[in-house]
């Protein structure tokens, strides 16, 4: 019986599942009989614990790692950076300085993402445990960010002041290092109590699922929602819905194709790719949608006048 935080049925049925790198280190410590099939060896194992299907690491059997996400973050790497750039343009734009640190944590996870998705380093090693912990807490604090971009635009506080970044940092640091140590924990087990599953199989971490499962579903729910009050309640608008609309359609979009046709492309591919790839496209196109909605609903002169939505 599956529980809550139970990682057994992701980490066999989605391929290139991140945060099955914790488990795989914590099992290779604690009981590596039960890593078998496609896990075995390590230094051939793709992302995962005995997937169903996974792509083989760089160099196995002729294997490329996952090239189609490689390439899908390096070019979403620059889209990203551009979208930094013009974002910073805005001089008098509302959340310009939130939104911008918004996207620079996007761009940070990009190469994360494409480091401990990719096939590139051996299953269980000290750096694939460490990158993949640092990629979690940096997905967390998205999350946060992406909320805070919504509470900022609702003017309770001042954008761009200290009393804006100030809680805006803190909140942000406390999601990455609680984030972040959880992650290490479980890869390393460092503690019984947030580290080990129980049983072994199970790779179970009820803090690891919260951070990286059910915290962003959260945070991007309360987001859309927010902004959709904002533009239709306040400001009375109705172009930049269909923005924030798309933005929405697009991210379900790409988890869809993650957690349940990932499996099929990387099956008729003859694991040479999965779903990743498609996820990590619509998601950089949710990214650039949320661009246009901002753009949409905030000036950029100070010669205009700024939006308050009071």
């Amino acid at each position: 019986m599956t529980r809550f935080g139970d990682f057994q049925t992701l980490c066999s049925q989605v391929p290139s599942y991140t945060w099955c790198n914790l488990f795989y280190r914590q099992l290779q410590t604690n009981d590596p009989s039960i890593l078998t099939g496609l896990s075995q060896p390590a230094t051939s194992a793709p992302v995962g614990v005995n997937p169903e299907c996974g792509i083989q690491k760089i160099n196995t059997n002729g294997s490329l790692g996952n090239v189609a996400n490689v390439v899908a973050c390096g070019l979403s790497f620059f889209v990203v950076a551009a979208l930094i750039y013009f974002t910073g343009r805005r001089k008098a734009a509302v959340g310009r300085v939130e939104l911008r640190i918004f996207f620079a944590l996007y761009l940070l996870t990009l190469p994360f993402q494409l480091i401990t998705s990719g096939s590139l380093l051996t299953q269980g090693s000290t750096a694939l445990v460490a990158l993949t912990a640092i990629h979690a807490g940096l997905v967390a604090t998205l999350f946060w960010t992406l909320l805070a971009n919504a509470i900022v635009a609702t003017q309770i506080v001042e954008d761009g002041t200290l009393s804006s970044i100030i809680p805006f940092s803190i909140f942000a640091a406390a999601f990455f290092i609680a984030t972040t140590y959880i992650s290490l924990d479980v890869g390393f087990t460092f503690t019984q109590v947030l580290g080990t599953s129980n049983p072994p199989q199970s790779i179970n971490s009820i803090p690891l699922f919260v951070f990286t499962s059910i915290w962003p579903g959260v945070a991007a729910l309360t987001y859309f929602g927010l902004m959709l009050y904002i533009v239709l309640g306040i400001l009375n608008e109705i172009r930049p819905v269909w923005y924030y609309v798309i933005a929405a359609i697009l991210f379900v979009l790409s988890q869809l194709d993650y957690f349940l046709l990932s499996k099929i492309i990387c099956r008729g591919s003859s694991m040479k790719v999965d779903g990743s790839f498609i996820a990590t496209i619509l998601e950089t196109a949710c990214v650039v949608t949320l661009y246009f909605a901002w753009r949409g609903i905030t000036e950029e002169d100070w010669d205009n006048d700024l939006y308050y939505p009071s």
